[in-house]
């Protein structure tokens, strides 16, 4: 009966703020926004009263509604990962929200189901049954083994916390300000501000920054400017490391159930439930920065896993060679090496990195002005480095278990699944490459995003690389197979 009225309230707070203050205390503006909070309030109390939910033997059911009756049932042998979330708020008031993640059915619409409010002790109760029901009746279960259906359960553990192969120590929250995404949010937030601002007020905000402007002393203006962004920029790095603390605050790492179960969040506390038999591999990604620090992100491989930029995250920015232990511990890590690609590549990368900046300089040095000439000239020379480095950054391997593919420079990432993951094997060429013996070799996989690529690899090379992680796939279509 509160979360609901409080999470709406939230959404309706600054229209709110904005009609009392343009209104004043006009009684038709205290009047209409008194009538819609009783509205959310009564809205809050019918959806408590109609909101009802049954675990039978295979299925889930969800019922909901008084005047618009909505019934969801989720078969049990379904159910693909159950996730529980509680922001500040449920925190406060003790309760949950359990999501349960199904696989589509026929007609392609999605069966996930949402209880929000729950008790805490009842949402851990809730993934422990769904996730045991789903093992029986898929057979890897027996119906015999207890589910702890009634056991007690605190926030975010169980009684049973499994084993833990990692916890973040606070020092790595000073990663965030490596990250590109966490250094650009003081950014994120004017822009949701700005936006916020103009879709309530509209014209009247726009007519009014367009007045200040326009009144204020023009020297005064460019300093305040020049100030701001000066302020802005320095305190990037504050706002970086201060939302990754507060988005990766406590994360935890364990292994319970047969399955990674992954916490993290301080004002919002997230739970995600990976199981380890659908985690077919697993990414290793970063950035400029982080490469000068020797960090790197981790996300797992996982088969039909819905909202995969947020839920597959197993470790956030962390030093290399302790991301990596936890890999060789949960999931074991790639042991070999990366092939390097002919050095055809590497024109092809200087190509596209210098190429258009330089066609930009005979343009400027043409038509533009001379500090565009400049500008377009320093780009040509920074692309040097960059092709230079999206070459290095190329390679794939194989150990022998895993195949493993590597690319990227501004974002780079290190894709590694395991051989049985591997479902077929695409290569493409274009003209340029045709004339260079050189095609991209996609790893097709059912899991992640389908398919990891290596690019501008030597094609004879590829196909025989191919036939080395899975023979009988692909020896069969080759003009001279040999043994």
């Amino acid at each position: 009966m509160v979360v609901g009225p409080v999470n709406q309230l939230r959404s309706l707070l600054l229209p709110i703020l904005i009609g009392l203050v343009v209104g004043g205390f006009n009684p038709w503006v205290l009047g209409a926004t008194g009538a819609g909070i009783v509205a959310l309030l009564v809205n809050g109390f019918v959806t408590w009263r109609t909101t009802r939910y049954e675990v039978g033997e295979d299925r889930l059911e969800i019922r909901r509604g008084l005047v618009r009756r909505s019934r969801r049932t989720i078969p049990l042998e379904r159910v693909r990962g159950v996730d529980v979330t509680s922001t500040l708020l449920h925190r406060i008031l003790g309760v949950a929200v359990v999501r349960i993640e199904a696989a589509a059915g026929s007609a392609g619409a999605t069966e996930d189901g949402k209880l929000d409010a729950v008790d805490i002790a009842e949402a851990e109760r809730l993934r422990r049954v769904l996730l045991h029901r789903r093992e029986v009746l898929t057979g890897r279960a027996s119906a015999d083994t207890p589910d702890d259906a009634s056991a007690p359960s605190g926030e975010g553990g169980g009684t049973d916390e499994g084993i833990v192969h990692f916890a973040v120590p606070r020092s790595w929250y000073l990663y965030g300000a490596l990250s590109l995404g966490y250094l650009l949010t003081p950014f994120a937030v004017l822009a949701t501000l700005f936006g916020a601002v103009q879709q309530t007020a509209g014209e009247w905000a726009t007519d009014a920054f367009i007045d200040w402007v326009r009144d204020s002393d023009r020297s005064g203006l460019v300093m305040f400017a020049v100030a701001g962004v000066v302020i802005i920029v320095l305190l990037m790095p504050v706002f970086a490391v201060v939302s990754y603390a507060i988005t990766h605050w406590g994360f935890t790492l364990r292994e319970r159930d047969g399955s990674l179960v992954a916490e993290r969040g301080l004002f919002t506390r997230r739970s995600v439930t990976l199981e380890k038999r659908r985690i077919r591999g697993y990414e290793l990604a970063d950035n400029p920065l982080e490469r000068l620090r020797g960090a790197v992100r981790l996300r797992a491989i996982v088969t039909g896993l819905g909202d995969a930029a947020g839920r597959s995250v197993l470790l956030p920015i962390g030093p290399r060679s302790e991301v990596e232990a936890v890999v060789d511990r949960a999931l074991g890590r790639y042991t070999g090496t990366l092939r390097r690609h002919p050095r055809a590549a590497l024109v092809r990368r200087l190509l596209r990195s210098v190429g258009p900046p330089a066609l930009a300089v005979a343009a400027a040095v043409a038509f533009g002005p001379a500090w565009t000439v400049v500008l377009t000239l320093a780009l040509t020379v920074a692309g040097v480095p960059l092709g230079v480095d999206r070459y290095r950054s190329l390679g794939h391997g194989y150990d022998g278990e895993r195949v493993s593919v590597r690319s990227g420079s501004i974002s780079r990432s290190q894709s590694t699944v395991e051989r049985s993951a591997v479902i077929g094997w695409t290569w493409s060429q274009t003209l340029f490459q045709r004339r260079s013996g050189l095609a991209d070799l996609q790893v097709t996989v059912g899991a992640g995003a389908g398919g990891y690529t290596a690019q501008d690899a030597s094609l004879g090379a590829s196909v025989a690389f191919a036939a080395d992680v899975t023979p009988d796939m692909v020896r069969p279509f080759l003009v001279d197979p040999r043994p």
